[in-house]
């Protein structure tokens, strides 16, 4: 019997959900992440150059 709510969850599931909205979730998620990393990346190099220039 558990193992019948687990398919039938994961049926519902790719049911419910069609693709397209698969998709745009998996990249607006990685939309964000790659938004998160630059600017750290401009945030580190901002740092480096500015206490290079200090020296």
């Amino acid at each position: 019997m558990k193992k019948w709510s687990i398919y039938s969850i994961a049926i519902l599931s790719l049911l419910t959900l069609t693709s397209c909205e698969a998709v745009e979730t998996i990249f607006k998620a990685g939309m964000w992440w790659g938004i998160i990393l630059v600017c750290a990346i401009v945030v580190i190099l901002l740092l480096i150059f500015s206490k290079g220039k200090n020296s």
